[in-house]
């Protein structure tokens, strides 16, 4: 696939995809001989897992250090473990603040309700 297809396929810009490249956070994508990107399935993954864990937020510098770990073989299994697990760790305690704030603003909006029916807000904000 061009990059012009991958930028299509998962509504990014082919800016951001060479930033990943360039960067570090995906490997070297596949190149035809004359030195343009050709995606293939394996480089198609790598964008995937990008995406996936910038969508929840993790860090550039993680996405980077899982590579880097990645691309030293086999012996890194569970160092790379051990940061995915940390990643883990991370989005579970984002995860508990988002629903705390969840039940503030669904506990505020039950209020806001009342006082639509009664005209009158009967507590202090």
């Amino acid at each position: 696939m061009t990059i012009k297809e991958v930028s299509e396929k998962y509504g990014i810009t082919a800016d951001t995809l060479r930033y990943y490249e360039r960067v570090g956070m995906i490997p070297p994508v596949t190149r035809t001989e004359g030195g343009i990107r050709n995606y293939l399935e394996g480089d198609l993954s790598w964008v995937e897992l990008a995406l996936c864990m910038r969508s929840a937020g993790l860090p550039v510098e993680v996405m980077i250090e899982y590579l880097k770990l990645y691309q030293q073989g086999d012996a890194t299994i569970a160092a790379r473990m051990n940061l995915l697990k940390e990643q883990r760790e991370t989005l579970l305690e984002q995860r508990k603040q988002i629903d705390t704030m969840l039940d503030r603003l669904d506990y505020k909006i039950s209020r806001y309700e009342v006082a639509v029916k009664t005209g009158t807000l009967t507590w202090d904000e």
